[in-house]
């Protein structure tokens, strides 16, 4: 386990899922360790035996599992496997950082308000893969990354915050990502650190920011 340093707070446990190199996943343990999140990264889970994110972690001494995704016949199978991976860690916060799989609702639900991931679009738009391609095609002038709460819905969720780009006209999507990947990387340990002091919390259906209704999504 990785542990982040002493803070007034109790530290929450992290679960965090990943399928390829982690690069937030690596973010949110630098993060921990300067004390900016206070808390521990209990367990990395990741649905590939290859992903190199699990190299880092093995590196880092951070408690590892594979699920590999192949081994299961449907989603129900594979997330109810997950989930009793997850419970071994007491009240798990869950952080997606790169998980390429689409979750179910059961799944969802049993961590409602603990579940969330970042997507390199300003969602609601682009949902899916290839956003900054998409971004580029569609002529947007403002691209970006979201926080959001999991639900069953691909990328639909209710948008915590968003971090914000400009788009250029010699922009590619290879361009494009690496500035968003900048932005990630600051937003994501932003968020994750109010949603685990109770700054963030999603009650009834709606988001609250210090107990007050979120009208729009924090922005940055």
């Amino acid at each position: 386990m990785s542990k982040c340093p002493d803070t007034a707070a109790p530290a929450r446990s992290l679960v965090i899922l990943i399928s390829g190199r982690g690069s937030n996943f690596q973010t949110i343990h630098q993060a921990c360790l300067l004390g900016a999140i206070n808390a521990d990264i209990a367990l990395v889970i990741s649905n590939r035996p290859d992903a190199a994110g699990l190299v880092y972690a093995r590196e880092q001494k951070i408690r590892t599992r594979v699920l590999n995704h192949s081994d299961y016949t449907s989603r129900n199978q594979y997330d109810l496997a997950l989930s009793s991976v997850i419970d071994t860690i007491e009240q798990p916060f869950v952080i997606l950082a790169g998980f390429m799989r689409r979750l179910t609702g059961s799944f969802t639900r049993r961590y409602t308000s603990r579940l969330i991931n970042i997507h390199p679009s300003l969602l609601p738009l682009h949902p899916g893969l290839d956003t900054h391609r998409a971004a580029i095609e569609h002529g947007d002038r403002w691209h970006g990354c979201s926080v959001h709460y999991v639900t069953e819905k691909l990328d639909g969720g209710p948008v915590i915050a968003r971090a914000v780009v400009p788009l250029y006209k010699q922009d590619t999507p290879q361009l494009l990502a690496a500035r968003v990947l900048a932005k990630e990387h600051m937003l994501y340990p932003h968020v994750i650190q109010l949603c685990l002091t109770g700054r963030i919390e999603w009650k009834d259906g709606h988001i609250l920011h210090a107990g007050i209704p979120l009208q729009y999504p924090l922005a940055f």
